[in-house]
């Protein structure tokens, strides 16, 4: 079975390359509002955000009064009160204060999640980016182990180069088309997962991305949000109103051993004696005693989760200041290894250009050049998947000193 040309498979490369004519553009920050608006978990925190602002209304609510009506043979017959709750206003004022906490909190995680799925889609992106980036390198490379390969037999026809040269520049073109193919496919599904984080049918390419890679993120500023600072992280303001919260909601339970006492107003009419005519005012309060159950049992549960709120701010404290500190290393290598890389990679280049101009001289044998593109190819590699470390550790900072002005 005959081999097929290296030069055939590139047309079809270049064919796949050029079909991405007519899909539709799509930037980063067109990708990112796309994820916001359809993605599932913005909508699940919108969700949370919403019942806590529900129930925040439900513990600034008065209790709604209650209507009785009754007959009785004994005069006067008809009967008709109206019993309305009167609340302590500490207890009233400690209940509001734990919704709002927890309202507040829960407003913090929504902003959490939506900052979180616009890194997890600007990271996808720039992987997308990077994974082209390789795609077309791939490309070049081959199409440049083509050209080679063309020289290769020119020389060998003209008596400047051996057989084994040819065979070599056969196989190096070879093994490029297949580096080719499977960068591209490793590129497409990079453009999927985009895809498939916007909302989109992930099966076939729908879009182009037009954003470019070349951008190298600012050097990771210093010091960090303190905890109980004015403006702490995302994390840590959730964290700390969850506690507020908690304490309240403990001193609600503390504060309810006497439930809440009612005034009840009314009226007796029809004595069909005669004896009693017209309305018969009543009135009375009702004042629960706490005699079986004083409320230890829910004073505990709320000890209990106050104990856990607390922990757990500890915890995000702790926590959000190493996530903080590794992203800015990683950041501060990321861009040193980009800096250093693109300096290589000009190197790279330049000795990649002098082996060939050397090689079709005759003053430098294959292997030299083969080995000098070799070199160039894994410069770039290197120069693109460190850039796209630093953006990808720019987004997770920006995500974990991502501040709430906290009340």
């Amino acid at each position: 079975m005959r081999a097929v040309p290296p030069s055939l498979l590139l047309l079809a490369l270049a064919a796949a390359a050029g079909s991405a004519q007519g899909l539709r553009s799509v930037s980063r920050a067109d990708a990112i509002a796309a994820a916001t608006t359809t993605g599932s978990r913005g909508r699940i925190a919108l969700a949370d955000s919403a019942a806590a602002n529900a129930l925040s209304r439900i513990a600034s609510a008065y209790p709604n009064p209650a209507l009785a009506a009754s007959y009785s043979k004994d005069v006067p017959q008809y009967h008709l009160s109206v019993d309305q709750p009167i609340e302590y206003p500490w207890l009233r004022s400690a209940r509001s204060d734990a919704a709002g906490e927890f309202r507040r909190a829960a407003f913090y995680r929504f902003l959490i999640e939506r900052t979180a799925v616009e890194v997890e889609v600007d990271t996808l992106y720039t992987t997308a980016l990077a994974a082209d980036a390789h795609a077309r390198l791939s490309r070049r490379t081959a199409i440049d182990a083509d050209s080679l390969l063309t020289l290769a037999r020119l020389r060998r026809d003209a008596g400047d180069a051996s057989e084994l040269e040819v065979e070599l520049a056969a196989l190096s073109a070879g093994q490029a088309v297949n580096a080719s193919a499977s960068d591209s496919l490793g590129a497409l599904g990079a453009l999927l997962d985009v895809q498939r984080a916007m909302g989109l049918a992930s099966d076939r390419p729908l879009i182009a991305l037009v954003d470019s890679l070349a951008a190298l993120p600012a050097a990771p500023a210093g010091g960090a949000a303190g905890a109980g600072s004015a403006a702490a992280p995302l994390e840590v303001a959730a964290a700390e109103a969850n506690a507020r919260g908690a304490e309240r909601a403990l001193a609600v339970e503390s504060r309810s051993i006497f439930s809440t006492p009612s005034i009840m107003v009314g009226f007796d009419t029809h004595d069909p004696t005669g004896s009693e005519t017209g309305l018969l005012p009543t009135f009375g309060i009702t004042l629960p005693l706490p005699l079986w159950d004083r409320r230890a049992g829910q004073v505990g549960v709320a000890q209990a989760e106050l104990t856990r709120a607390q922990e757990e701010l500890t915890f995000a404290r702790r926590e959000s200041d190493a996530r903080i500190a590794d992203a800015r290393r990683q950041l501060g290598a990321a861009r040193a290894r980009a800096m250093r890389d693109q300096q290589l990679l000009e190197s790279a280049r330049r000795v990649a250009a002098m082996s060939l101009t050397a090689y079709a001289e005759g003053a430098a044998p294959l292997a030299t050049v083969l080995e000098a593109q070799r070199t160039a190819r894994d410069a770039f590699g290197r120069w693109v998947d460190d850039l796209a470390a630093a953006q990808n550790a720019a987004a997770l900072l920006r995500l974990y000193t991502l501040t709430a002005t906290v009340p």
